[in-house]
């Protein structure tokens, strides 16, 4: 044992001494090497930077004959692929081994915490993840879960050759938190399972793995049925239960290998390829130029369902904040729920299906398509999700699209006018004849003053009035200056503005232009990098 592990020590230092930015460490107490180890290569730590919101700490791997836990830390890239995150190997499954493993790639990966983790369905590993990310919503994996299921109830598996799929539909199916404990307690007295002591433990656990319970959280999953594409799945083919210490780290490497041609094949079908677009709609189009091909098809998915969800009002709430029921013809018992806020452009639905995978719902994109939201809102664009998620670049995300943030603009603009007239309609109909006539009679001349306020843009108009106002009011003593003067005044004071509109129109055209040189520079640098690793390639399939 002691001669394996100072071949692991050994090639982790020779990593080290050709790129100082090869993380690794050992764990002593008292002058004593523990068996634990951990590592991160470059491209670990760089991608954590990038993809780290989200993270899978693996145990189930045994990958020697001292079944030593080989513990692979991974995450979702920006195609959906599992990416590494760092490396271990760890001894003991104690607590303070986990707790040291923990805070020590915390070091390599500069202290950041994620959003959210899950790990093993374990004791041990809950109360080591409570100390070092108290902050960090910890899942525990369901597909371990289900597995275990079969080890525990298999006599019930035999007997009951439906309870597989009752599980399944309980655990994946159930929509609400009622819905899911309504339909557990119904589960375990139809097949007199009430009083399993293991079933017992995995509800009190629920919180922790039933999906109705986390959608609230990031996890980068597309759906909440998904088996997480990093969990059990980054070193498949390569690495196992038989895999000794001196074998290790070849099929490590082929494996690191393998998932970095994966990823390269992926940018390049990104950035040189252009999806087919299915609709005229301008979110679409959107869409297809900033999310890589593998979000886009899944968001494009979301987008064409709505063509089959009809979406209606149920309640205006507040002023800026209006309730929509959205289900699928001819599915309305089974409706969603989207408050949607005009005004921030900002919308919640009951399936949470953004906030738990960062892409919207086939929901909200109905209620946009019946409120008139043209394209997608910036802030539900997760820069993790693009082409550009590696990007060097640092660009405020309002400023990004001149076109966009136009567009934009003039759907609040729309949405705020629409909600405002039809509250005023609202309240006209609720009252008398008189109220009635009164309203038409303010919307003609509202319809009146607008016309006028387009015919003269709005500006001279506002001016005029401003200055009238000040003069009636003022110290009449200012009536010596002549009208020539106040002309003159008039003349430069607009001049001076349209200077500044120019000015300001000509700023945003530098910017836009900025940002484009910039998105070139990334976008070519992408291309350069995808170029060598296909030199790389090419010249190992010729070998």
């Amino acid at each position: 044992m002691e001669g394996d592990i100072q071949l692991l020590i050994d090639y982790l230092r020779q990593k080290n001494s050709e790129n100082p930015n090869f993380f690794y460490a050992v764990q002593c107490e008292d002058d004593q090497f523990t068996g634990n180890v951990l590592w991160a290569d470059p491209k670990a730590r760089s991608d954590f930077a990038y993809f780290g919101d989200t993270v899978t700490f693996d145990t189930t791997y045994r990958s020697n004959r001292y079944r030593l836990p080989f513990a692979p830390i991974t995450g979702v890239n920006h195609h959906g692929q599992p990416v590494l995150f760092g490396c271990a190997f760890i001894m003991s499954e104690t607590e303070a081994s986990f707790v040291w493993l923990f805070n020590t790639w915390l070091t390599a990966v500069s202290g950041h915490h994620p959003v959210s983790i899950t790990t093993d369905h374990d004791v041990v590993l809950r109360s080591a993840v409570m100390q070092v990310f108290p902050e960090t919503r910890h899942r525990f994996c369901k597909w371990h879960i289900f597995k275990k299921c079969q080890e525990k109830l298999s006599h019930v598996f035999l007997k009951h050759p439906t309870f597989e799929v009752d599980f399944h539909k309980c655990v994946n199916l159930t929509e609400s938190v009622e819905e899911f404990e309504s339909c557990w307690f119904s589960l375990v007295d139809r097949y007199e399972l009430r009083d399993h002591d293991w079933l017992q433990a995995i509800y009190s656990d629920r919180k922790q793995w039933v999906p109705v319970y986390l959608r609230d959280t990031f996890f980068a999953e597309m759906s909440i049925t998904q088996r997480s594409d990093s969990m059990n799945s980054y070193f498949d083919g390569y690495i196992n239960a038989s895999t000794n210490l001196q074998h290790f780290f070849k099929l490590y490497e082929k494996a690191l290998e393998s998932r970095n041609e994966k990823e390269v094949r992926a940018d390049y079908d990104t950035m040189n390829t252009s999806p087919a677009l299915k609709t005229p709609s301008p979110m679409e189009k959107q869409a297809s130029e900033l999310y890589t091909r593998k979000l886009f098809s899944r968001f494009q998915e979301e987008l064409f369902e709505t063509l089959t969800f009809m979406a209606s009002k149920v309640d205006d709430g507040d002023e800026d904040r209006i309730t929509y029921q959205v289900s699928k013809f001819g599915e309305d018992n089974k409706p969603y729920y989207v408050k949607f806020n005009v005004l921030k452009m900002r919308a919640a639905c009951s399936c949470q299906m953004f906030e738990f995978s960062g892409l919207l719902c086939r929901h909200i994109l109905a209620v946009f398509r019946v409120t008139n939201v043209l394209t997608l809102p910036s802030h539900y664009i997760l820069r993790r999700w693009t082409r550009n998620a590696r990007s060097s670049v640092v660009i405020e995300e309002s400023s990004a699209d001149v076109y966009t943030n136009y567009l934009e603009s003039q759907t609040v603009r729309y949405n705020t006018l629409r909600h405002e007239a039809f509250r005023f309609v609202d309240e006209a109909m609720k009252s008398s004849a008189d109220s009635y006539d009164v309203a038409l009679t303010a919307l003609k001349e509202a319809a009146k003053e607008v016309l006028n306020a387009a015919k003269n843009d709005g500006r001279s108009s506002a001016f005029s009035n401003g200055r009238n106002k000040v003069a009636s009011a003022g110290d009449k003593g200012t009536e010596k200056f002549s009208s020539g003067t106040r002309d003159d005044m008039d003349k430069k004071i607009q001049q001076l503005r349209n200077e500044v509109e120019r000015a300001s129109r000509k700023c945003e055209v530098y910017r836009a232009n900025l940002l484009s040189v910039l998105k070139d520079i990334e976008d070519h640098k992408l291309q350069l990098s995808i170029n060598v690793q296909n030199i790389k390639i090419s010249m190992k399939d010729n070998l």
